[in-house]
């Protein structure tokens, strides 16, 4: 499965949005296969999650959504190796209090550099989706701009 994996990030450099959502269930797997890509292309995967937490905690709570986007920003820009990043972890990106659009992120990531991320969510009928409705950061999202990987 990395080998199809490994052909795919390839195949999206040509893409206007090079952004590619490894999907799958709990326990399925998605971590280790970003970690054998990681391996096998010498670059290490973001924990989104544990990274910008720790900057986001050095920051008064009101600070915290206006400096998200540029925390990041930071973070791709140190952990990218050329046009290749991988990313991990995603779900602090759907904290209600960041006031972030998640996906619309990863895609404006994506335009000028190979994004490749493990989606927290399911994919369900053609639909991206994260947490249950009802739930107080549940998101739906088209595919638009998105090559899935599904595992």
């Amino acid at each position: 499965m990395v080998e199809k994996l490994d052909q795919l990030v390839d195949e999206i450099g040509a893409l206007y949005s090079k952004l590619l959502l490894i999907v799958g269930t709990n326990h399925g797997g998605k971590t280790a296969l970003i970690r054998a890509l990681a391996t096998k292309r010498s670059i290490t995967p973001v924990n989104v999650s544990a990274e910008m937490a720790a900057r986001l905690a050095a920051l008064p709570p009101k600070q915290r959504h206006l400096q998200a986007v540029n925390i990041l920003r930071e973070l791709a820009g140190q952990h990218a190796k050329g046009d290749l990043l991988l990313l991990d972890n995603l779900e602090v990106l759907f904290d209600k209090t960041l006031q972030l659009d998640p996906l619309d992120l990863l895609k404006r990531h994506a335009h000028s550099r190979r994004v490749i991320a493990i989606w927290p969510g399911e994919l369900n009928n053609g639909r991206l989706m994260y947490a249950n409705m009802g739930h107080p950061e549940h998101q739906n999202y088209s595919l638009d701009g998105v090559v899935p990987f599904e595992i």
